[in-house]
């Protein structure tokens, strides 16, 4: 490994790898260097866009003796058995959320990389984010008494979003519980500083033709008198991003006048396979390679996940995409941060603190566990009716 650079390949070049890609192709500590899918326009895209080698395979990713670490970005449920193949080669891993489908998957993977001696790392949720940071920051310096309450609450177009079948299906992970539902329970997490307990949650399928939820609404217990209540709703109606003076979540700005777009787009769709074709063209090497990602003006603003309070005794705290809004006692005040240089850094900061410099990363595979143990009890408080206990949250 080159000193100061993780040279990583990639597992999957769809959609979580282009977002990704701005991030990737300008930190200055990763190099691309290799990638595997099962489209092959997308390794060849991959090979001509950055001089690299390509694969059809996770194995022949992981065998690759140049790579460190594997981004896995594949789709949910080969989570498990791609961290099983990059662990086995010592190559260490970042795997996007959510971790898996399954406790019992979560746990598999941490096992994995124990045995195989490297850092598992999920990501990427918003609780990586440097307005959220700075906000765990102010909680714990304490200037503003204990805290109290935590509510969040984002309302957005995801569910009418171009879709696979699969992502549709909640059995096989789609919905917003599993692909939404991590953001805002980790940014919660972070913000609380110590192990949930239990939760109550209701969520229920609005929109049969979508097959899947996309909303739900839970209370988060923290105990000690704190708790965090959780909405989400991605029915393409009311846009939480106007509460962010029309900064988008990935730190642009937007315009209102789109509204609707979602929806619109996916009226001229006749079947499912029409609708996934509609979703492969935002994939990598589907007309998009990494200069979309050099082009790209950089965002003016910090990505977000809609609007967060975190109320204490003297002040709510609220994580904006340009800095913390402190309302307190006797002010109303910005705690200002500078636009990000390299959108979603941060990521990229903590796989190298912990693969280069041996730091114990914050988002490592117990806090995944974590959260995925909580993404389930939403599902199964929604329908149960019942408060679910909490097991695996102290092990983060």
């Amino acid at each position: 490994m080159a000193a100061e650079c993780i040279r990583l390949g990639v597992a999957g070049l769809g959609r979580a790898f282009v977002l990704m890609l701005p991030t990737l192709v300008r930190h200055p500590h990763v190099q691309l260097v290799a990638a595997a899918d099962p489209r092959p326009e997308a390794r060849a895209r991959f090979t001509d866009d950055f001089g690299a080698r390509s694969y059809d395979s996770v194995e022949a990713l992981c065998a690759d003796p140049v790579v460190d670490a594997v981004y896995i970005a594949t789709p949910h449920q080969f989570h498990l058995a791609h961290v099983r193949i990059a662990a086995a080669a010592r190559k260490h891993v970042l795997v996007e959320k959510p971790m898996a489908l399954s406790v019992e998957d979560c746990l598999a993977m941490i096992d994995a990389a124990r045995r195989g001696g490297i850092h598992l790392i999920v990501g990427h949720s918003h609780s990586f984010g440097a307005p959220y940071l700075r906000t765990r920051e102010m909680i714990r310096s304490g200037e503003f008494g204990a805290l109290r309450m935590i509510t969040a609450v984002n309302f957005t177009d995801y569910l009418y979003r171009p879709r696979r079948p699969e992502e549709l299906d909640t059995v096989q992970g789609g919905g917003a519980i599993f692909s939404q539902a991590p953001h805002q329970v980790e940014v919660a997490r972070l913000l609380a500083g110590r192990p949930a307990r239990a939760i109550r949650a209701h969520a229920s399928i609005w929109d049969r033709a979508r097959g899947t939820e996309g909303a739900y609404t839970a209370l988060l217990d923290f105990g000690g008198g704190l708790a965090a209540t959780l909405t989400y709703n991605g029915h393409g109606h009311f846009d939480t991003d106007e509460f962010q003076n029309w900064t988008g979540e990935m730190g642009t700005a937007r315009d209102p006048a789109t509204y609707a777009t979602a929806r619109a787009a996916l009226r001229g769709v006749t079947s499912p396979k029409e609708e996934a074709a509609l979703k492969e063209k935002r994939a990598y090497g589907a007309g998009i390679g990494a200069e979309y990602a050099r082009r790209a003006p950089l965002p003016s603003a910090h990505n977000h996940f809609g609007l967060f309070i975190a109320s204490c005794d003297r002040a709510d705290l609220r994580p904006m995409a340009n800095g913390v809004m402190v309302y307190g006692d006797d002010e109303r005040r910005l705690d200002a941060l500078p636009p990000p240089t390299v959108p979603r850094a941060e990521v990229i900061d903590e796989l190298f603190a912990a693969v280069v410099r041996g730091q114990t990363p914050l988002h490592s595979g117990e806090w995944g566990l974590a959260t995925a143990e909580i993404c389930l009890a939403i599902l199964e408080s929604a329908r149960t009716g019942r408060d679910i206990p909490l097991r695996y949250q102290n092990l983060a």
